[in-house]
This record gives C-alpha cells, sequence and structure tokens, in this order.
C-alpha cells in the first residue's frame, strides 16, 4: 500500500525513471512498467554453466555458474542505470537492480551452495573519489533476497592505472593485470563464492579476481552481473 505521505512526496517532488526519464507513479520504484517490461533481458540464470558470459571465463579459471540481469549497450536506455549507479551517487539504482536480480535467479536456483559474496573491490583511490562501491550496493541488494554473508575483506584492489572504459579486449587484460590481492584466505578456503561487478565486457577484470581468490585453496567460483555488454 502507498501511504498517503508518499503520494504526497510524489507530487512536491515527483521521482523520474532512471531510464526514459518519465514520471514514476507512486507505485514504482527506479524503473518505469514500460523499462522494466522492455530491459533487454539475457535469461542467462536458465542456463548457468553454458551462456555468452560463462564462455568467457571457459579456460581461464575454474568458473561453476555466471549469469547477467540484461545486455549492456553503451549509449542505450539501459546503460543510464549503470552510468547513474556508477557516476551520480545512485547507490539505490545498484542495491534495487541487485534484489532484481537476485529474485530472477533464485527462480533458477542460480545460488544454490553458494556460501559468500565478494563484491569486486576499487582501489583506495577510487573508492575516495566516488565515495563508495558501485559492486558492493549491488551486493546488498543480492544479499537482501538471498540472505548470503557478504565478504568485503578477502580480496584487495592494490593497483588502478586508468578506467577500463574505451579499452579494446587486450587493453583491458594488460590495464588490470595482477591488480588484486588474496587478503583473507582462511574465509574462503573450500568455499563457493560469488564475485558480483556492475558490467561484463571482455571478464578481463572478473578473470584477475579470480586469480587472486584461487589462491585460497579448493575455491569454487561464480559470478553475476548487472550487464553483460556483447562483443
Amino acid at each position: 500500500m502507498i501511504s498517503l505521505l508518499g503520494r504526497i512526496i510524489d507530487l512536491i517532488a515527483p521521482r523520474a525513471c532512471a531510464v526514459c526519464g518519465a514520471r514514476l507513479a507512486a507505485e514504482e520504484e527506479i524503473l518505469c512498467a514500460s523499462c522494466n517490461m522492455n530491459l533487454p533481458l539475457t535469461n542467462f540464470a536458465s542456463t548457468p554453466m553454458d551462456n555468452e558470459m560463462a564462455r568467457l571465463f571457459w579456460h581461464r579459471f575454474n568458473i561453476q555458474r555466471a549469469a547477467a540481469l540484461f545486455y549492456y549497450q553503451a549509449g542505450a536506455g539501459p546503460s543510464n542505470l549503470i552510468y547513474d549507479l556508477k557516476y551520480h551517487n545512485r547507490r539505490d539504482i545498484g542495491i534495487y537492480l541487485g534484489k532484481m536480480a537476485a529474485a530472477s535467479f533464485q527462480q533458477e536456483d542460480f545460488f544454490e551452495d553458494i556460501d559468500c559474496i565478494i563484491p569486486a573491490p576499487l582501489a583506495k583511490k577510487r573508492l575516495k573519489q566516488r565515495g563508495y562501491n558501485q559492486s558492493m550496493e549491488i551486493a546488498l541488494g543480492v544479499a537482501e533476497i538471498t540472505h548470503l554473508p557478504i565478504e568485503d575483506k578477502v580480496l584487495k584492489r592494490k593497483t588502478f592505472l586508468t578506467s577500463q572504459t574505451h579499452k579494446d579486449k587486450w587493453q583491458r587484460a594488460e590495464n588490470v593485470k595482477d591488480a588484486f590481492e588474496l587478503a583473507d584466505s582462511e574465509r574462503i578456503y573450500n568455499k563457493h563464492v560469488l564475485i558480483i561487478d556492475d558490467v561484463v565486457t571482455t571478464g578481463a577484470t572478473i578473470t584477475e579476481c579470480a586469480k587472486a581468490l584461487s589462491k585460497a585453496g579448493d575455491v569454487k567460483i561464480s559470478v553475476l552481473a548487472l550487464g553483460f555488454a556483447k562483443s
């Protein structure tokens, strides 16, 4: 039920859809009904071991499952969600979409036997500039639905050269090579961990995260992202 106060606030300060900018109805959150219905969903969670995103990681590390909520294309409407999450202090978008992804993937038993969530970490410099880690916000949304613990002290980013944006496959790989380090192996030894990131493009960042986590020993790794950028 929408409270009277909520309706009054919407009249005074109307909220806008994060994709198209249309005014949200009182019962809508982040996305209007039209944009929600037309979000380009991947349905990867129905085939989590063999889909476009999972194949990126074959032969790179022992991937268990991989899925993204929607197809990401720079400049397209849904890309506004990621852009606002990362650069416009819209942490609420990360939590909302994390919950949406978790609720959808849960229907496919995607989280079965996963022990904990690990958000892809930001470098200290980047975290200071932004004020938050967008992957952590997504993880908070996922955790709210799945009740899985978040382990945000296990993995650290030790270097940051430049953003991955506008780089090709090889430049992305070089840019994040050996960028992560395992900070606490005991917390994930012999566990199944879920790495969470905002967008997967070439898989370079996730691969480097997985390489560092694998040093803990007997670690199984799955991946969840909001967006998947088709090559």
